[in-house]
């Protein structure tokens, strides 16, 4: 059996635990609804550098929220939307872009996904052929 002092220990100590889960910044103070708009857009075109997986918008990674704060005061400054990519760009390479331009280092990125598809075809093209065959000589077998 437990003590009734050590289940209050415990509940003290594991509501202590999820305050830092329900801790976030200040909220953001938009001059107006389109810069708003604008700042949730260009959130969602940037690619969280940790997660590699969501946008900037998605992430919890500190640095995606270290990121969102930057772009803020970078729009709060009067810096354009170009400007701020181009920022981010310089610091972390064309990665951070979801749409990352066509350029001689991101050809790969950009033809693989056809280099791909090609491929799994002409392997399905190539099993599908292979298997006509088997299936005709058996037909003849069972029939004689």
């Amino acid at each position: 059996m437990i003590s009734s002092r050590f289940r209050i220990l415990l509940a003290i100590i594991l509501l202590l635990l999820t305050v830092p889960a329900f801790a976030s910044g200040e909220p953001l103070i938009f001059k107006d609804l389109d810069q708003e708009t604008r700042y949730l857009k260009l959130t969602t075109q940037l690619r969280c550098l940790v997660c590699q997986n969501q946008n900037l918008a998605d992430s919890d990674a500190p640095l995606a929220q270290d990121l969102r704060q930057e772009i803020y005061e970078m729009m709060q400054s009067g810096s354009t939307d170009d400007e701020i990519k181009q920022f981010l760009i310089d610091r972390y390479g064309d990665f951070v872009l979801y749409m990352p331009p066509v350029k001689s280092n991101t050809l790969v990125l950009w033809l693989m996904p056809g280099v791909l598809l090609f491929g799994g075809a002409l392997v399905l093209l190539v099993v599908v052929r292979k298997r006509k065959p088997d299936s005709e000589g058996q037909e003849e077998e069972i029939s004689s």
